[in-house]
């Protein structure tokens, strides 16, 4: 049923779902450079969180790269397989399995960020302009941010 109320209807002013529509848009196009990697978006995802952190426990990993811990567990063993990263058990917590890049998962995690950085300032930023852009990155770190 439409909302009449609203211009185009409920889809048309639901944040939610512009967000996701906007994200979906602008991301296909960096998400076929990961492919031609052979890499799937959460393996791409996995890839940067360890690019800026060097090292993370599959927790936080979790978390960061949006996937159930059993989920990612399982890819992390397959990145693992490929060669891209490394686990062992956590020096600080033997509970804790802590994940690193490998010197060829380093290598493949910066020319994708270097690529990721080229599409998002042609998908996004030139798009936005520099006002723009700092106003939707402060928005976005606000939804971000833990409600009070």
């Amino acid at each position: 049923m439409s909302d009449d109320t609203t211009p185009g209807g409920f889809l048309n002013s639901y944040t939610l779902f512009l967000m996701a529509m906007a994200s979906a848009n602008v991301s296909a196009g960096f998400h076929r450079i990961a492919a031609d990697q052979g890499l799937s978006v959460p393996e791409w995802r996995v890839l940067a969180c360890l690019y800026d952190r060097r090292s993370a426990s599959v927790t936080d990993l979790a978390r960061l790269s949006l996937m159930e811990q059993s989920r990612l567990t399982h890819l992390i063993g397959r990145m693992q397989a490929r060669g891209l990263v490394d686990r062992r058990r956590s020096t600080k917590n033997r509970r804790s399995v802590e994940v690193t890049l490998t010197p060829e998962g380093a290598v493949l995690a910066a020319d994708l960020v270097r690529q990721a950085k080229a599409h998002e300032k042609t998908a996004i930023l030139d798009r936005l302009g520099g006002e723009d852009t700092r106003v939707f990155h402060s928005l976005l770190r606000k939804l971000m941010a833990e409600p009070a």
